[in-house]
């Protein structure tokens, strides 16, 4: 497994959808992710330290973890099939572990709020599309030299 973290979201012009963006934490690749809105706007709020007047589900989902005593140790995008990625959270308790499959848009929301840590898969790495960064360049200066076809069997 690779460790990441979210380097950042943007929204695809020509699918108007968010992405999501998991950079290598001892590299330079990087997971792009289409995510939908509401999930983008939970990863966002993180990112951005803001605080919604009321809770969002990730907030909830939170909330209950820590209610029945667990934590969400990590969350690892395990999987990609037929362009579809696939994620697992991790909750601890009593020293046993129990696995969830959710998506990684909502995975990755709530790991922000726990402070769990996120990892990928080295096959999601290996079969999925990446792109890396140059020392010294930005996520923004990577993104606006994109061209379609960088993103390989992707339709965007």
């Amino acid at each position: 497994m690779v460790e990441v973290r979210v380097s950042g979201i943007a929204l695809d012009s020509i699918s108007n959808q968010p992405v999501v963006f998991l950079q290598e934490i001892d590299g330079t690749r990087i997971l792009p992710i289409w995510i939908g809105h509401n999930e983008a706007l939970a990863i966002g709020m993180v990112l951005e330290k803001k605080s919604p007047e009321r809770p969002l589900t990730h907030d909830l989902m939170k909330t209950l973890v820590q209610g029945l005593d667990a934590k969400v140790s990590r969350v690892v995008v395990n999987d990609i099939r037929n362009n579809t990625y696939y994620a697992r959270i991790y909750l601890e308790k009593n020293n046993s572990i129990v696995e969830i499959d959710a998506r990684p848009s909502d995975s990755i929301a709530l790991a922000l709020r726990t402070s769990a840590a996120l990892y990928v898969a080295d096959e999601v790495f290996k079969e999925a599309h990446t792109f890396s960064m140059e020392k010294g360049k930005t996520l923004r200066d990577r993104l606006r030299n994109l061209k379609p076809e960088d993103f390989g069997k992707y339709e965007i």
